[in-house]
C-alpha cells in the first residue's frame, strides 16, 4: 500500500489536468498513488490522460456531479493513510509531498497541513491580500470570515476526514469551506512555509464566477457546524458573531439588487443570531 492518495477531480479541464498530474509524477516523494476522476467531462480528457497509463487510476463519473462528489469518490477509491486534493488547474512544485510527509514524521500527532501556494491570475503572479494570509494552528475563528485552506495545499489523516465527514454534494461552491470549518474547530491546521503549490484563477470556467453570491453558501455552511454539537461555548459566539455579519452584508445586497423577500430573510437571520435567544441559538 502507498502512503500517500494524491485525489484530481477534474471536468473538461483536459490540458491543465495533464499538467496537473505530471506535477505529481514529477515530485521527489515517489510512495504515493494518483486518481484522477473524471467528473462528466466532454473535451476529450480520457484521450488526454492515457499518456499516463498505468501509472494513474482514472474513474470515469457518467454525469457531472461536482466538484466533491469527484473528490468524495476518488477517496473511497483509494487506499492511503495520507490524502492529498489537486484541483485540476492547478499544480505542484516537486517538493510538496517531500515537505508534507517530512513535516508528518517531525511531528507525528499533526494530522492536517497545507503549504504556502504562489498564485497565478490570468496569467501573471500575484501576490496574496492580507486578509488571504494564511495562519496556522488554531484557525477555526479567522477561517469563518474566509477559505484559508485550499484543497491543493493539504495533505491530510485519511482517519481525520473520515471523521469530519466528506465533502458536502448538496454545496455547488464552499464545499472546502465547509470541510475545513468541520475540521479546523476540533484540531489545529499547521502551515509548512514553503510555497509548493501554484494556484491558477481568472480563468472562465471557475466555479466562483458561475455563482451568485458565494457568501450563501459560506452561511449555510456555519449553519451546519453551529447545528453539528461540536463547537464549544466560545466557538459559538464566534461562529454567531459572524454569521450575523455575513447575513447582514447579504441581505443588505439582496435588497439594493430588488430582492427584497430575500434580502429580508438574510437580515432576520442576522437579528435572531444577535438577539436575546442567540445563547441557546440554533
Amino acid at each position: 500500500m502507498k502512503s500517500v492518495s494524491v485525489v484530481i477531480p477534474t471536468f473538461n479541464r483536459a490540458l491543465k489536468t495533464a499538467r496537473a498530474v505530471a506535477s505529481v509524477l514529477y515530485q521527489s516523494f515517489t510512495d504515493y498513488e494518483i486518481i484522477v476522476v473524471n467528473d462528466g467531462s466532454r473535451d476529450g480528457t480520457e484521450e488526454i490522460l492515457r499518456q499516463f497509463g498505468r501509472r494513474i487510476r482514472y474513474i470515469a463519473l457518467r454525469s457531472n456531479q461536482g466538484v466533491s462528489a469527484a473528490r468524495n469518490r476518488g477517496v473511497a477509491e483509494s487506499h492511503a493513510p495520507w490524502i492529498a486534493f489537486l484541483d485540476s488547474d492547478d499544480y505542484w512544485l516537486p517538493r510538496k509531498l517531500e515537505a508534507q510527509t517530512a513535516f508528518f514524521r517531525r511531528h507525528p500527532q499533526a494530522l492536517i497541513c497545507q503549504t504556502q501556494e504562489i498564485w497565478v491570475r490570468n496569467g501573471r503572479y500575484v501576490n496574496p491580500k492580507k486578509r488571504h494570509l494564511k495562519p496556522s494552528g488554531d484557525i477555526f475563528e479567522p477561517s469563518l470570515r474566509l477559505c484559508l485552506v485550499s484543497p491543493s495545499a493539504v495533505m491530510l489523516r485519511r482517519s481525520l476526514l473520515e471523521a469530519a465527514g466528506p465533502f458536502d454534494e448538496d454545496l455547488p461552491v464552499c464545499e472546502d469551506y465547509d470541510l475545513w470549518l468541520r475540521i479546523a474547530c476540533q484540531h489545529p491546521v499547521h502551515l509548512i512555509q514553503d510555497r509548493l503549490v501554484v494556484k491558477e484563477g481568472g480563468h472562465s470556467d471557475q466555479l466562483s464566477r458561475r455563482y451568485r453570491g458565494m457568501d450563501r453558501y459560506r452561511i449555510q455552511a456555519i449553519l451546519k457546524v453551529l447545528r453539528s454539537g461540536i463547537l464549544t461555548p466560545g466557538q459559538i459566539q464566534t461562529a454567531l458573531k459572524e454569521l450575523s455579519r455575513k447575513c447582514r452584508i447579504y441581505g443588505t445586497g439582496c435588497l439594493k439588487r430588488g430582492r427584497q423577500e430575500e434580502g429580508e430573510i438574510y437580515l432576520n437571520m442576522a437579528q435572531a443570531a444577535e438577539g436575546p435567544g442567540h445563547k441557546a441559538w440554533p
